[in-house]
């Protein structure tokens, strides 16, 4: 779908229900999505997964991230896309921890940045982040990403951070991937 130097976005499948799993079960991944392990057994997990799979969401959209090579190595989606206001909330996630700090989550972000603003009428992407979590606000400003504030939510504190399509037609940009 779209290359990113050393990754690619594409649809999700049902071949990446195991990784999501262990994923969303591992106690330090889910403390850096600010969410809780699912407490479920994998095969109850599957079929939600399976059947999740074959809807479509128009205001949801979900991407494998792969290397080149067809490794899956996390997701990302776009999410609570809001047509009238043309703007949708972004998360992404690198499950293996052999791919950290080596560049891949911002490689994602900026492909699935520059798919929103090409592919969409989207004029705005937002997400919220832990104040802790360095690593990932440095990723999103690479990205593009700017402040714009702060929220206390469930006893966590988030940064409030966003990129807006005239921010990136201005150049302003993470490089462009190939398509």
């Amino acid at each position: 779908m779209n290359n990113s130097g050393r990754i690619r976005l594409r649809n999700k499948k049902i071949t990446d229900a195991r990784d999501d799993y262990n994923w969303q079960s591992d106690p330090e991944l889910a403390s850096l999505d600010a969410t809780i392990p699912p407490k479920i057994p994998f095969t109850l997990y599957l079929a939600e997964y399976t059947w999740e799979l074959s809807f479509f969401n128009s205001s949801r959209r979900e991407f494998a991230i792969e290397t080149l090579a067809g490794k899956h190595i996390g997701n990302c989606v776009y999410y609570g896309i809001d047509w009238r206001k043309r703007e949708t909330e972004l998360g992404i996630m690198i499950g293996k921890r052999d791919f950290w700090n080596q560049g891949y989550g911002t490689e994602a972000v900026t492909a699935v940045i520059n798919h929103i603003f090409r592919e969409t009428e989207l004029n705005r992407i937002y997400l919220k982040t832990l104040t802790w979590n360095v690593r990932a606000q440095k990723c999103f400003e690479k990205s593009g990403f700017i402040t714009y504030g702060n929220l206390e939510k469930n006893g966590q504190s988030f940064k409030l951070m966003e990129i807006r399509r005239a921010h990136w037609e201005n150049g302003n940009r993470p490089p462009p991937s190939s398509t």
